[in-house]
């Protein structure tokens, strides 16, 4: 519980401070590409991700950062808990914004840190609002972006990798950048576990290997939807089977 308490009262105890940084962050944007003002604009997130994930006291390990290439891409990762978005802004030193449902604006503060971090907002109500992130999506990688994408859509709370979506396939090929898998594995032993309560996990992220957009163009959807989804898959296993080896 103590540890719950320190992560929640940083969370929103950070917020005035990211206020006031991301008015002068704004302030120097006419002076900056697109690509520095992406760069500083990361610092801030992923200064409080550093921060949210040091009082949990978790363990994160991170490999394959070589694979990051120069440019937009799209991130796609499997979804294990509500972790994932800290560990891996505070781990993937590449500026990438994410899709994130629409409740987040209500939030203070936040939303337009996200916002400015190039974040998409989806309905999952509205069928609408699902094609609109889409292209809003397709719209940011295209004017040189990075985003992050689960395309599970839903948490797996550790119970392996469930089904991919097929809206990120679309994206990538509409906006004809690479697919950068990212496994994750360990997320849910910081909460969803341990019925929400905030507890030490073990993480490990791995940036395996990206798709090129040449690759992509001549796959097949349902083809490259289960090569991608293979990829990342495997790698949580593998990295599960070695957590359980040295227990």
């Amino acid at each position: 519980m103590y540890k719950s308490l320190r992560t929640f009262s940083f969370l929103f105890g950070y917020l005035p401070v990211a206020a006031m940084n991301l008015k002068k962050f704004q302030a120097q944007k006419a002076n900056l590409s697109k690509q520095e003002y992406d760069a500083l604009i990361h610092t801030e997130p992923q200064k409080w991700a550093k921060g949210i994930m040091a009082r949990t006291k978790s363990r994160v390990e991170t490999s394959g950062l070589d694979y990051l290439p120069d440019g937009p891409a799209l991130l796609v990762a499997n979804h294990e808990g509500n972790f994932d978005i800290p560990v891996l802004l505070s781990e993937i030193p590449k500026p990438f914004g994410f899709i994130s449902k629409k409740e987040v604006k209500k939030l203070p503060v936040i939303p337009v840190y996200m916002e400015d971090m190039n974040c998409v907002f989806l309905d999952r109500t509205d069928r609408k609002s699902a094609y609109k992130s889409i292209a809003d999506t397709v719209g940011k990688l295209k004017d040189g972006h990075s985003i992050l994408i689960f395309p599970e859509g839903t948490r797996s709370k550790g119970e392996g990798v469930t089904d991919f979506k097929s809206g990120f396939i679309r994206i990538a090929k509409d906006a004809g950048v690479p697919i950068v898998p990212i496994a994750i594995h360990g997320t849910s032993e910081i909460m969803e576990k341990n019925s929400n309560q905030i507890r030490p996990g073990h993480v490990t992220i791995r940036v395996l290997e990206p798709f090129s957009a040449e690759e992509i163009e001549k796959l097949d959807a349902k083809e490259l939807i289960e090569k991608v989804k293979t990829t990342i898959e495997t790698e949580v296993q593998s990295m599960a089977q070695r957590k359980a080896d040295l227990q």
